[in-house]
């Protein structure tokens, strides 16, 4: 029989440690999508989520902190066309060392904590939440903002020219 390899994913087992992939946190970005309902899977408060994330900018934000993550192209058991690739992916980020303290202090882990908000673990709320954070802050997103706002201001300008006498 052949050894199952470390990047693909095999059935859960309680036996693992946190350093196995299977026992990493799972981040679709429906979580942190301002666009979703709570019953869609948004699962952070639609004022600190971020409208359409991707999974590349979940993994940058991650990959920048210096988590350990895998990616995975699943959907979201609740998106309603899981072959359109703008709402596929899956990050795994590992968030607990083997001894069960945090791999970062930034995203502590505590079992029993859960929010009144939400009912979440800690951990990966505040995960969420700074992944809520930070990606509007990156240079993808600032541009295309900026894009975005010189195409209304030029949209507007044209309108004013058009202005005028009718024939």
């Amino acid at each position: 029989m052949m050894a199952a390899s470390p990047s693909l994913a095999r059935p859960w087992n309680p036996d693992y440690k946190h350093s196995e992939r299977e026992r990493w946190i799972c981040v679709y970005p429906a979580y942190i999508n301002s666009k979703k309902t709570i019953a869609q899977g948004r699962v952070i408060p639609k004022s600190k989520a971020v409208d359409n994330p991707t999974y590349a900018e979940i993994k940058d934000v991650c990959s920048a902190t210096g988590l350990n993550l895998g990616v995975e192209n699943k959907a979201h058991p609740r998106e309603l066309d899981p072959r359109d690739m703008r709402f596929r992916g899956r990050i795994r980020v590992h968030l607990k060392n083997d001894d069960g303290s945090p791999v970062k202090e930034q995203f502590p882990t505590r079992k029993q904590f859960t929010c009144a908000i939400i009912n979440m673990p800690h951990h990966r709320r505040s995960l969420l939440l700074y992944l809520g954070e930070m990606i509007p802050k990156l240079k993808s997103r600032q541009q295309s903002q900026s894009c975005a706002q010189a195409s209304s201001q030029q949209q507007s300008v044209s309108n004013k020219k058009k202005k005028g006498k009718k024939r």
